[in-house]
């Protein structure tokens, strides 16, 4: 259990009965040590190259034809367009986001179910920032012993230029971030220049004010805090793992009963932990794993390089906190061999969801149309009878065209015998067939009068079609509606 832990638990007790003790007590910071061992040296290969990712992925290029965005990643609100890749995403798409959601989150439960809190140690947001923050503090302030000293010393000018130091640094890394939080919804060159020029302004600005001072909060003073009581996946974590599932686990029939020392390493009459805390002061969110699978624990396995730092100097064998199974330790516990079963219902049931869903939409993506048609047919008035007895519907016609070149269409009706168009904007009067020209990624909207006889009328409503022809392919698109008379 942490420090901070203790201290609320010891703050909410009430040895009299009466109610009259504090509810909750003051945070007390987390100061981690840093061990040498291949959980830090994969957590800070994976930091870069997720900063990199998370940050600099919104200046890949992508060219997509001319009058199109070449930015590979853009969400451009305005444009109302969702960019990925070769993948363009129109409002009417939505559903494709909502897929990508429900990949991610049974991603999410399948990482869980086969090693824990692994995305919350090595690639969450919060934990990629907080590193980095983390390691500026250590750079500026010097290592765990240093920083607490520095905390608890008064205010001199050493401790002012230091601590001066390390905000300004954070402060200039939450610019960046939130500078980077833009680029996926702006062109990237563009923005920057704008906000290096003093050309942003309104929502932009505040957006940009607002990511800052959250990244500095989150990461410079809430740390761990945000793990404990904001993300709800520590939570829910206990339903998505089993016995099974690999966790940062304390092998406790092998360390118990724990004894600090060992005269001349002699271990035969007890444990292998020396009770030497380094497994403590190596976690991030400061809690002791050895009282068991905790929702704190993010599976960040810092404290497994630091108890192998101590297990060698014992010349004790490693991984007595690994990442292990119940299961297995149990196995190992009785004396049977080793027990991992990586492939089970649970983990079988979670890739054949990721499966469908990815196949499902792989599938849709190659067969979507990239033209749309939308008509909407005048209700006020139904009808107009014009002075020679012929009567007239009204008409707005939308064609969504989703390529990245122009098009050019034919229109025609097919279903009313003598029916005449007419389209507001060209000279032409009531022709049976029109030309209608749509730009690249483009809506194109027309509005178009239809007369017919009354005699060619199938009394109140005649079921028509209207027939679109690609005049560079010769592909057809056929949509129906009514046309409305006495």
């Amino acid at each position: 259990m942490s420090d901070a832990q203790q201290a609320v638990n010891q703050e909410n007790q009430d040895p009299g009965g009466h109610g009259s003790g504090p509810l909750y007590a003051e945070r007390v910071k987390v100061h981690p040590r840093i061990f040498k061992g291949p959980f830090r040296k994969w957590k800070t290969i994976l930091l870069w190259v997720f900063l990199a990712i998370y940050h600099f992925s919104a200046w890949l290029r992508w060219d997509r034809g001319p009058g199109v965005p070449d930015q590979a990643i853009l969400f451009d609100l305005p444009g109302r367009r969702a960019y990925i890749f070769w993948v363009e995403i129109w409002p009417q798409e939505v559903y494709y986001l909502t897929g990508v959601l429900i990949l991610a989150a049974v991603g999410l439960f399948a990482a869980a179910a086969i090693a824990g809190r692994v995305w919350c140690g090595f690639a969450c947001f919060q934990t990629v920032w907080t590193d980095l923050f983390m390691m500026v503090e250590g750079w500026v302030e010097g290592d765990r012993s240093k920083r607490i000293r520095l905390d608890k010393a008064p205010m001199s000018l050493n401790k002012l230029m230091k601590r001066t130091v390390k905000h300004v640094i954070w402060l200039g890394i939450s610019v960046f971030f939130a500078i980077s939080f833009l680029w996926y919804f702006n062109d990237a060159p563009t923005i920057t220049k704008e906000i290096f020029t003093g050309q942003i302004g309104g929502w932009t600005l505040v957006t940009l004010l607002l990511l800052t001072a959250m990244t500095y909060m989150m990461a410079g003073f809430a740390r761990e805090q945000v793990c404990f009581y904001m993300c709800p996946y520590g939570r829910f974590q206990g339903v998505m793992t089993d016995e099974d599932s690999l966790l940062v686990t304390y092998e406790a029939w092998r360390g118990e009963p724990r004894m600090k020392g060992a005269k001349n390493k002699d271990f035969s009459d007890r444990g292998h932990c020396v009770d030497c805390g380094l497994c403590v002061q190596a976690c991030p969110t400061g809690i002791d794993i050895r009282n068991g699978q905790q929702m704190e624990c993010i599976g960040c396995g810092l404290c497994i390089d630091a108890c192998n730092v101590m297990m060698d100097n014992m010349g004790l064998p490693k991984n007595l906190i690994s990442y292990d199974s119940y299961t297995n330790m149990v196995a190992r516990e009785e004396g049977k061999g080793k027990q991992v079963h990586l492939v089970r219902p649970r983990t079988i049931i979670y890739a054949a969801i990721l499966t469908g869903v990815m196949a499902v939409l792989m599938l849709s993506l190659s067969m979507r149309d990239r033209l749309e048609v939308n008509i909407l047919r005048d209700r006020a008035p139904l009808f107009v009878t014009l002075s020679d007895g012929s009567i007239r519907n009204g008409y707005t016609y939308k064609i969504l065209n989703m390529e990245s070149q122009a098009k050019s269409y034919e229109l025609s009706v097919e279903g009313l015998e003598g029916a005449t168009m007419t389209m507001i904007g060209q000279e032409e009067k009531d022709q049976p067939t029109l030309k209608l020209d749509v730009k690249a990624d483009h809506i194109g909207s027309y509005r178009i009068f239809m007369k017919a006889g009354r005699q060619n009328l199938d009394g109140k409503s005649t079921n028509i079609d209207f027939v679109l022809k690609d005049l560079e392919t010769g592909e057809i698109h056929s949509q129906s509606t009514v046309f409305r008379g006495p």
